[in-house]
């Protein structure tokens, strides 16, 4: 039976979005009726997966303590009732209050590994992990980096998953806020990089002194303000101050551009996030060659500088 403990409020639920009153018998018919209930709930999907299916099975699947990767062998698998439990826990926090799954099950996936996830830091999403993954090819030519930043870092996803990419690399991971760090703190453990990858609380660069590096990678908040006003519900879950950078959503960006020379190596690269803000940076410095990165897994926006271009796109930015 459903718990008790939630009472009717449970039972009034389930009613309500088509799911049964009793404990379903499989792993299966539980995730048909998870698919079921999110179709039908009309919520938007941003946040690791862009369907009711693909939410369904991470919801049933992980509230069942079992691999994403599972294959159809599980879906005959009996359902016990604490597990049923938990999916119902879930899938109420994700249809009435519209929090993103991630942040519900504490667990999400960037660049293929798995990371703590919660309201401390944005749910991780970003293409900057097919940069990852092709190693900085074709735009790096001096071998393998060295020394990497991940500028704005979060949650620590983007360093961390480079760290794991490419062994020897070194890694800081900064940001301002400190509840950020010491989720990215939790995550550096969790891979064991501590040895390779350490977190610093900086105002953009202004903590970072003389280092330099090869890489800098960067998704900084950047979303203009009337984005910021129409985003779906889910969005408000997020941490404001990671998402918001003024009108034009190019505050930071300008900001990170002006200060990107006094830490690249004279061949280092950077790569810098900017979503749906893109095109204002683009028209901005319409006297500026610039190179904006294609993606093969999805994604836009990602903007390549190389060291030697930012004096410059500096000399073109609005003040």
């Amino acid at each position: 039976m459903v718990a008790t403990s939630s009472g009717h409020s449970n039972v009034a639920f389930c009613r309500e979005h088509g799911l049964d009153v009793v404990t379903p018998d499989t792993l299966g018919d539980a995730l048909e009726q998870t698919h079921r209930a999110l179709n039908n709930a009309e919520l938007f999907y941003g946040h690791g997966s862009d369907s009711a299916w693909d939410e369904a099975v991470f919801l049933v699947l992980s509230a069942a303590g079992l691999s994403l990767s599972s294959d159809d062998k599980v879906l005959t698998q009996h359902l016990s009732h604490d597990v049923w439990e938990t999916a119902l826990r879930w899938l109420r926090g994700r249809i009435e209050d519209r929090q993103p799954l991630p942040y519900l099950t504490g667990r999400a996936w960037f660049a293929g590994l798995e990371f703590h996830c919660d309201k401390r830091a944005l749910v991780p999403r970003s293409p900057l992990a097919e940069v990852i993954r092709n190693e900085y090819r074709p735009w790096y030519s001096e071998g393998v980096p060295n020394r990497l930043l991940d500028l704005c870092c979060g949650g620590g996803c983007i360093g961390i998953a480079a760290a794991v990419y490419q062994p020897g690399l070194e890694v800081l991971l900064a940001d301002i806020d400190h509840d950020a760090l010491a989720l990215a703190q939790e995550n550096i453990a969790l891979h064991e990089m501590g040895g390779r990858v350490r977190a610093l609380q900086s105002d953009l660069m202004d903590s970072i002194g003389d280092e330099r590096f090869d890489i800098i990678l960067c998704n900084p908040p950047y979303v203009d303000a009337a984005d910021l006003a129409s985003m779906p519900q889910e969005y408000q879950c997020e941490p404001p101050r990671g998402l918001g950078s003024g009108d034009d959503g190019l505050d930071l960006a300008r900001r990170i551009l002006r200060g990107a020379s006094q830490h690249l190596s004279p061949q280092g690269l950077l790569f810098l996030e900017l979503g749906n803000s893109w095109a204002a940076l683009d028209d901005e410095l319409s006297g500026v060659a610039l190179t904006w990165l294609e993606f093969s897994e999805g994604g836009h926006g990602v903007l390549l500088v190389r060291a030697q271009e930012l004096p410059d796109i500096v000399k073109h930015l609005a003040l």
